[in-house]
C-alpha cells in the first residue's frame, strides 16, 4: 500500500519541522551534487532555516564566482545595481564596525571608556596590557644589548689599533722601544732606581767576615810604612 499524498503546508509542530528541514536539505544538497556531476553544470545552492543558519552547496570552487556569473547574465540586468550596492553597503557595514571596535579597544589601553566593561573584561584588558609591556621590555633590553655589543666591538678595535701603532713605534725607533719597554717595567730612569755596581761590591765585602779578615792581615803585614 502506497503512501497517501502530503498536504503542503507549514508544520506547526517545532521539533516535526526541524527534523523535516534537516531531511529535506540533505536531500536537496544530494540532488544538487549529483546535478553538477552528471550534467557537468555550474550548480549554486543557498539555505537559510528558520533560525538563520546558513547551508550552501557551490559545484565551482568559489560561491562567489557563480553569484558573479548570476549577476552579469543577461535576465540580471534589472537586479545588477542594486545588488552590487548591496555587497558595498554590507562591506562598508563590516568595515565601520571594526573601525569602531579598533578605537574602543585603544582607548581602553589608554584607561579611558572603562566603565562599561564587566570584571572579566577587565581582566582580559589587564592581561593584553601586561603582555604588552612585557614585549615592550624585552625589545628595550635587546636595544640595550645591541648598544653595549657594538661600543665593545668599537672598544677592541681601538685597543687592537693601539696595540699595532705601538708595535710600529718601536719597530721604527728602537731607542724608544728600550725606553717604552723600561718604562712599563715600573722604571721611570730616575738615578734614585739606579744602583752603583761599586756599592754592591762594597756591600758584599762588608757581610763576608773571611774577606774582611784578608784585608785587615794584609793590612798588618804591611804595617804603616807601606809594602815591604
Amino acid at each position: 500500500m502506497g503512501r497517501g499524498k502530503v498536504e503542503l503546508k507549514r508544520i506547526e509542530n517545532k521539533i516535526s519541522r526541524q527534523v523535516t528541514f534537516a531531511k529535506r536539505r540533505n536531500g536537496l544538497l544530494k540532488k544538487a551534487y549529483e546535478l553538477s556531476l552528471l550534467c557537468d553544470a555550474e550548480v549554486a545552492l543557498i539555505i537559510f532555516s528558520g533560525r538563520g543558519r546558513l547551508f550552501e552547496f557551490s559545484s565551482s570552487s568559489c560561491m562567489y564566482k557563480t553569484l558573479e556569473r548570476y549577476r552579469s547574465s543577461n535576465y540580471s540586468q534589472e537586479v545588477k545595481t542594486p545588488l552590487d550596492t548591496e555587497i558595498k553597503y554590507q562591506d562598508y557595514l563590516k568595515l565601520r564596525t571594526r573601525v569602531e571596535f579598533l578605537q574602543t579597544t585603544q582607548r581602553n589601553i589608554l584607561g579611558e571608556d572603562l566603565g562599561p566593561l564587566s570584571m572579566k573584561e577587565l581582566e582580559q584588558l589587564e592581561d593584553q596590557i601586561e603582555i604588552s609591556l612585557k614585549h615592550i621590555s624585552s625589545r628595550k633590553n635587546q636595544m640595550l644589548l645591541d648598544q653595549l655589543f657594538d661600543l665593545k666591538s668599537k672598544e677592541q678595535e681601538l685597543l687592537d689599533l693601539n696595540k699595532d701603532l705601538r708595535k710600529q713605534l718601536q719597530e721604527t725607533r728602537p731607542e724608544n722601544a728600550l725606553r717604552v719597554s723600561w718604562e712599563e717595567g715600573g722604571h721611570s730612569g730616575a738615578s734614585g732606581n739606579v744602583l752603583d755596581p761599586y756599592q754592591g761590591l762594597l756591600q758584599h765585602l762588608d757581610n763576608d767576615p773571611s774577606l774582611q779578615f784578608g784585608l785587615h792581615g794584609s793590612a798588618e803585614q804591611r804595617g804603616p810604612g807601606g809594602p815591604e
